[in-house]
């Protein structure tokens, strides 16, 4: 099973890494890796499960375990669209390739509110050699978590809050997904039980967590409780299912037959 290595994939897998019950701590082989690896691993078959971005979810057709996944009600402070000209200016925007689901989101809200198409450059987390060579950055993840949006000398955009904005509903960015005939399977208590037990350890992971990855403890406090939504009800489904509604229209190499690299 493969899970995304950023914070805010840790309370999903807790239970898993770290609860008394022997049987929770065995229930699956756990590895991590960048969000767009993590899909790569499923398209191979060399994962049977994955913390899988939405939108790599409804290219490979997959089906997903209902209850727990990473989302927002609001602004979600990880995806971060900084942007050294006018939004409706942009023309190239340099994306961090590791979640697709966030480059996806961009493309969408840049289209849809403010009109504008830019050519997407992937490139590393690195904001300066970013907006070095494009009009803009999309960062996403732990790096996000590393900025200051306020003292950015840049217009940045929360692309959770802009999409509750827009659209009045939750944004679901990934959930445990795999084929049909692995989904079928039992496992939906499991992934309840991991996450119910990492959000009952939130403390335990803010003071532990951020040392390793450069992030503040309370920064990381305020982002497991205020930010992160992992608990999904029918709302956040309403919002997943609308947000690959819009990215399956912008998605013209999917409708052409190909999977995106």
């Amino acid at each position: 099973m493969c899970a995304v290595s950023y914070l805010n994939t840790v309370p999903l897998v807790w239970g898993f890494l770290r609860s008394p019950d022997r049987q929770l701590r065995e229930t699956f082989d756990l590895d991590f890796a960048l969000p767009s690896e993590c899909a790569d691993r499923l398209a191979s078959a060399t994962a049977d499960i994955g913390i899988m971005p939405v939108i790599e979810m409804a290219r490979q057709k997959l089906e997903y375990f209902r209850g727990t996944g990473i989302a927002c009600h609001g602004p979600v402070r990880s995806i971060l669209l900084i942007s050294k000209v006018p939004i409706k200016e942009i023309r190239t925007l340099a994306a961090d390739a590791g979640s697709r689901s966030s480059v996806m989101l961009a493309r969408v809200i840049l289209a849809e509110k403010y009109g504008v198409e830019p050519r997407i450059h992937p490139m590393p987390a690195d904001l300066a050699v970013m907006l070095g060579h494009a009009d803009s950055a999309l960062i996403i993840g732990d790096p996000a978590l590393k900025l200051d949006p306020a003292s950015l000398p840049f217009e940045t955009l929360d692309l959770g809050g802009i999409w509750n904005s827009m659209t009045g509903l939750p944004m679901v960015f990934a959930v445990w997904a795999g084929r049909k005939e692995i989904v079928k399977q039992p496992y939906e208590l499991a992934f309840t039980a991991s996450c119910r037990y990492g959000m009952e350890h939130i403390a335990d992971i803010a003071r532990e967590q951020p040392g390793e990855r450069g992030i503040a403890e309370a920064l990381a406090r305020e982002y497991l409780t205020r930010h992160i939504v992992f608990e999904l009800g029918e709302r956040d489904y309403e919002g997943m299912n609308l947000y690959i509604e819009s990215a399956l229209r912008f998605d013209r190499v999917v409708v052409s037959g190909a999977v995106p690299a």
